[in-house]
């Protein structure tokens, strides 16, 4: 129940709620209905061509196959990460923390041109990749990486505030009781961080699918082989192919909308499950 140094008048709290619904009207609500509009300009028909168009289906494949191989890669070392850092004191932890955050103080396109110069035939490893046969740049391993790289942080950010706050006396009372490293994972952490775990990959995908930036540069914008989604429409719109580049834009939109909602409800039954723990710690 608030106190009354925390109540605002009621114009006050009027103006606030007024100033973030016109805030998300204008930036969140109105690009969405822009989008759909023009994607659907020239009718369902022309709409549908624009989905079911070869190179559009090979970048919804590929965006797809992107992202099912990075986010359960950064799954796995997001967990690792987050149990190493919240459990453990280690040399070299707070270097590893400020790794984990390296993504989100560097350009994607910076990364992208990373890769180029490490990877890339000219590039340092470029000689050495060659001679073993693997091509990391202008192909789909280079998207990959690209991508592994910009979107790593997320699980472990989301993971390692939830071990740190939970402790670790739960970990050390199952080490007592003498359950092995894995099942005092499986038993004892994973069920404490799974809607915090959840909540990371849902953030992951929905970058891993969404990525512009690094993409671009290590992609070579070769059609039918190494463009996403991202990368098609804006082919499309240089292209003056307005309708179709908004069609597949839509189809981004679409994927965002189903994040935001998974994300909602993640939210929502972490929450519920919270507030039963809070009414009877014995609830399962």
């Amino acid at each position: 129940m608030s106190t009354p140094a925390t109540r605002e008048p009621r114009i006050v709290r009027l103006l606030l709620t007024a100033t973030a619904l016109s805030f998300l009207t204008l930036f969140l609500v109105v690009p969405l209905v822009a989008v759909f509009a023009q994607a659907l300009e020239k009718g369902w028909a022309a709409y549908a061509d624009a989905l079911l168009e070869p190179m559009a289906l090979s970048a919804l494949r590929l965006t797809l196959l992107t992202a099912a191989i990075a986010v359960p890669l950064n799954v796995v070392f997001g967990v690792a990460a987050a149990w190493a850092i919240a459990k453990f004191d280690f040399p070299g932890k707070d270097a590893l923390v400020t790794l984990i955050d390296l993504p989100f103080a560097v350009s994607p396109v910076v990364s992208g041109m990373v890769f180029i110069l490490l990877f890339g035939r000219q590039g340092v490893l470029g000689p050495w990749a060659e001679a073993l046969g693997l091509k990391l740049v202008f192909s789909v391993p280079g998207l990959v990486l690209a991508t592994l790289f910009v979107t790593f942080p997320f699980v472990a950010r989301e993971l390692i505030p939830l071990m740190q706050a939970a402790g670790t006396e739960d970990e050390e009372a199952a080490r007592v009781l003498g359950a092995s490293g894995w099942q005092t994972f499986r038993r004892v952490t994973l069920p404490n961080i799974k809607w915090g775990l959840l909540y990371g990959v849902i953030l992951c995908n929905a970058r891993a699918m969404g990525e512009f930036g690094a993409v671009s540069v290590v992609s070579g914008h070769i059609r039918g082989k190494t463009n996403t989604l991202p990368l098609h429409v804006e082919i499309l719109y240089n292209e003056y192919n307005f309708q179709a580049a908004f069609a597949v834009a839509s189809l981004l939109a679409f994927l965002a909308l189903v994040t935001l909602v998974a994300k909602s409800l993640v939210e929502w039954r972490a929450a519920s499950e919270h507030a039963s723990h809070a009414e009877d710690p014995h609830v399962d």
